[in-house]
């Protein structure tokens, strides 16, 4: 019925289960009902003592009253105060305790509204002994009232107590049922499972064991190198059926595995012989690919463009042995290729040319000449150059050089152009953006002059030279007459544009060695190295003049002659190497020319030895 050994175990599994889940039903209900029953016992006790109580504080107020009476004592009064309200909360709690019983609970009804009356008459004679009258309180006690509704309270505290009482029997007997019922299923449906357990058991042992043994044994006899041993594929269970079979295909396939593995074994070693020839090859790529490294990490360390034309020129003949060229990288204000490096006969290449003489930078891709006249060659190279390739370097689609290589490019060279192409390239853009920036921190972006910080390095750095050298040196404060007015009139837009050309007109009117700055605001500075003050008053004039012919405007406004005043300064040794005295000798001097009319220059006078 079932030839699986899973089946047969998953059958029995699932009889015990269901075995056990009925018992632990049954046992859950038995218990719940137990309990319940208990409960119920507990409640009918608690009834009980509850009445109990209530009565015998009812009767210990009547003594109490009765000692009142007799000793006039006030503390017997108030013992019956205290009896009669403990009295009161149990029959109230006696009434919830009765609430699930309909009866039960309109005999407690009864009983509070007995009490009730009895506890009035009760407390009439209490009153009239508290207010000395003790003769009235003995009489209306004699009365016999008294008597009679406590006669009524116990009759129908005896009812509703015997009531109880029957009530506690019964649910006792009820409980006592209920556990009997519990036990009797522990003890029935206990062997039951236990029975299922064991031919669960049995059934997996007798199932496993012969056939477990039989294919261990033939495992053992294929480790000791047997492959011709077998096993039967009737068993007796499915599951170890499908494992016999499966073992008999895997030893066959294994023996089919044993004359291929001899078959690789010969290929493998035509192949390690193969590598072992490529070993060279290797060693050779591994050193090529550490002197990459090696010449990326300079590369990225270098400052100046004559330190990356040191480092080319000592690298890139390593990458490639025997190749000659030139790296040349893109100068964007003159929109050149410009020679930064070159190696071997790369000395003799043009020192720059424009981007579309190269087909390389036109494509956009590398551009390769093999000297057979089957390629178009560039204009920027020899007609004699025979073959060569033009390796863009881009960043970002931005054309940033080109790498120039003259001869055949291998197969085996390949992958070293193309990691030198990429270290290039990283090592120009960090070059360019580092020297971008450094001209952001030294250049006022208003007017194009140096600013403030870069002209007080200046400076310092003059005057020590000028120290040194007992060379003269100049300096210039100046700022624009009445400045004030163009920002009030036209607004700042019309001060940028006065400041726009001052920048412009400093450029053009001094030297390529002097330095020109934008100290604040509308001031300016110029340090002219080599020169006199005397000697830099013509070219402050030349200045002036050339300020005088502005026509300044803005849009269609025209905003006036522009016109600026000089301070000349020229240092000695008595001003010392501190920037300080020098500007505020320049600065004395540009205030003399503000006081004298502006639109003038004034040399400073010179310290008294």
């Amino acid at each position: 019925m079932f030839p699986s050994l899973i089946s047969r175990v998953t059958a029995l599994g699932g009889v015990i289960a269901i075995a056990l889940a009925c018992l632990v039903a049954l046992l859950l209900q038995t218990s719940m009902e137990t309990r319940e029953s208990v409960a119920w016992v507990t409640h009918s006790q608690q009834a009980i003592v509850c009445l109990d109580e209530a009565v015998s504080e009812l009767r210990e107020a009547e003594s109490g009253q009765r000692g009142f009476l007799l000793t006039r004592d006030e503390r017997f009064a108030d013992t019956v105060d205290q009896r009669l309200a403990d009295a009161a909360r149990q029959f109230n709690r006696l009434e919830r305790l009765t609430s699930d019983n309909v009866l039960q609970h309109e005999r407690a009804v009864a009983l509070r509204e007995a009490v009730a009356r009895r506890v009035a008459v009760l407390r009439a004679p209490l009153a009239l002994g508290r207010r000395g009258d003790f003769v009235a309180a003995a009489r209306m006690v004699a009365d016999g009232q008294g008597r009679e509704l406590m006669a009524e309270v116990d009759r129908r505290a005896g009812v509703l107590l015997q009531r109880e009482r029957d009530l506690l029997a019964q649910r006792a007997a009820e409980a006592a049922t209920r556990l009997a019922a519990t036990k009797r299923a522990a003890i029935i449906g206990g062997p039951i499972i236990a029975a299922l357990l064991a031919l669960l058991v049995a059934t997996v042992a007798f199932g496993v064991r012969r056939p477990l043994r039989r294919v261990l044994t033939a495992m053992e006899a294929l480790g000791a190198g047997h492959g011709d041993e077998r096993l039967e594929t009737r068993t007796g269970s499915l599951e170890f059926d499908r494992l016999a079979a499966g073992y008999n295909r895997m030893a066959e396939r294994l023996d089919e595995v044993l004359g291929e593995q001899r078959a690789t074994d010969a290929r493998l070693q035509a192949a390690n012989a193969d590598l072992l020839a490529q070993r060279g090859a290797l060693e050779t790529r591994g050193h090529v690919i550490a002197r990459l490294g090696d010449m990326a990490h300079r590369l990225q360390a270098a400052r100046t463009d004559a330190e990356l034309a040191q480092i080319i020129d000592c690298f890139v003949p390593q990458v490639l042995p025997g190749v000659a060229g030139a790296l040349y990288a893109h100068n964007n204000s003159r929109n050149l290729l410009v020679r930064l490096a070159g190696w071997g006969a790369g000395g003799a290449l043009p020192e720059s040319f424009g981007p579309d003489e190269c087909w390389a930078l036109r494509l956009g891709q590398s551009h390769v000449i093999l000297g057979d006249g089957g390629e178009v060659a560039c204009r920027h190279a020899a007609a004699e150059a025979g073959a060569y390739r033009c390796e863009p370097l881009l960043a970002g689609g931005e054309v940033i050089g080109l790498l120039f290589l003259q001869g055949v490019i291998g197969v085996e060279e390949a992958f070293r152009l193309t990691a030198l192409g990429e270290n290039i390239a990283s090592a120009l853009v960090n070059h360019r953006l580092q020297r971008d920036l450094k001209e952001q921190t030294v250049r006022d972006a208003l007017t194009g002059l140096n600013n403030r910080r870069y002209m007080e390095e200046a400076l310092k750095l003059e005057i020590a030279r000028a120290a040194r050298a007992g060379t003269p040196l100049a300096f210039v404060m100046c700022d624009v007459d009445h400045f004030k007015s163009f920002n009030d009139e036209f607004g700042h837009d019309a001060g940028d544009t006065v400041l726009q050309l001052v920048g412009a007109a400093m450029r053009d009117h001094f030297r390529d060695g002097d330095v020109a700055c934008r100290y604040g605001g509308e001031e300016f500075a110029i340090i002219a190295p080599g020169a006199s003050a005397a000697a830099l008053l013509p070219r402050i004039e030349r200045l002036r003049a050339a300020l005088s012919e502005l026509r300044a405007r803005q849009g269609s406004r025209a905003l006036g002659t522009i016109s600026l005043s000089f301070g000349v300064s020229e240092w000695s040794a008595e001003l010392g190497r501190d920037n300080a005295p020098l500007i505020a000798s320049a600065d004395a001097a540009l205030y003399r020319a503000k006081r004298q009319g502006r639109d003038r220059a004034i040399i400073a006078e010179r310290l008294a030895a």
